[in-house]
């Protein structure tokens, strides 16, 4: 079976929804009827840049990547926000694959680098994005003020 990386479209949402949704359960959220709305917004506003992972026409992962700006380095930078695949299709290379079309995509667009944050104990993302090269941020602390 071949795996394919495209962009997302408005025609995907139904598959994004069932996948976003494992996605939150790996992060302990209830299922929220708020998911397909949220993305809808997101994808039709131009908010995101995202990916997803298909073998043959199954949808089995994806990415989503936030165009914002550093005003330190005066350029565009992206945050990878997400990245999920389903379960039953770990371990073959898909995160890899969606991972690089985030990164070619931020430098198609002028980024000057991405960034993201993962759990402490996801060593699994941790050494795919070692593996590509990513390093951790030494130099600063990151604060949340949650409302």
């Amino acid at each position: 079976m071949a795996l394919s990386i495209r962009p997302v479209s408005i025609l995907d949402i139904d598959d994004l929804v069932r996948l976003v949704e494992g996605y939150r359960a790996f992060y302990k959220q209830e299922p929220n009827t708020q998911t397909k709305e949220y993305l809808v917004d997101r994808i039709l506003g131009g908010q995101v840049v995202a990916f997803i992972a298909q073998l043959e026409s199954r949808a089995i992962g994806f990415t989503m990547i936030y165009p914002t700006y550093s005003t330190v380095s005066l350029t565009r930078i992206w945050l990878l926000n997400d990245l999920f695949v389903d379960f039953n299709y770990r371990g073959q290379g898909i995160a890899n694959a969606l991972v690089q079309a985030a990164e070619t995509a931020a430098k198609e667009a002028g980024a000057s680098r991405i960034w993201l944050r993962t759990a402490e104990d996801n060593v699994i993302a941790q050494r795919l994005y070692e593996s590509r090269g990513w390093v951790q941020d030494k130099v600063f602390r990151r604060y949340d003020l949650i409302f």
